[in-house]
């Protein structure tokens, strides 16, 4: 079997001409075009993934400031109530401390009362006045009564 000149370019041309080198580019164009997509694709579901954790990642921060501002306010209206209190349980201090200064004074008045009782004697110059009860405060048992009268010597 010889081969001629003919035949080699028979088999060039196939090779050329058929899609055989051509069918070589042609599969190794279409794999890095399909590697590129396959990255591309991939590249858009990790941006997607991302974007996703981004949204949570935002949503939680906000959660978070809604619960300090929440907490905040929560702090301020258990200030604002415990400020209440105090100023209750003063005014409440200062009304007990006003009522055992009362009770003080009513008893003091009541013992300067006691002391300032009426005598038996209605005259004011008779010597032999003597101290009696309060209900008892008539005048009839002094042993010298005298008239009330300004003009009374005695």
């Amino acid at each position: 079997m010889e081969i001629t000149i003919d035949s080699i370019i028979g088999i060039l041309g196939l090779l050329f001409g058929g899609g055989a080198l051509g069918g070589i580019f042609t599969w190794r164009w279409q794999r890095k075009k399909a590697k590129a997509e396959a990255q591309t694709e991939e590249v858009n579901m990790a941006k997607a993934v991302q974007d996703t954790y981004q949204q949570m990642l935002e949503d939680k921060q906000k959660e978070v400031e809604d619960n300090h501002r929440l907490i905040a306010e929560l702090r301020e209206d258990r200030d604002h109530y415990k400020q209440g209190y105090i100023e209750m349980r003063n005014r409440q201090d200062k009304t007990e401390e006003m009522v055992r200064d009362l009770q003080r004074e009513v008893a003091r008045n009541g013992r300067m009362v006691e002391s300032m009782r009426p005598f038996l004697c209605y005259d004011t110059k008779c010597k032999k006045r003597v101290r009696v009860a309060q209900s008892a405060t008539e005048a009839t048992d002094c042993p010298e009564k005298h008239d009330i009268d300004p003009e009374n010597d005695i």
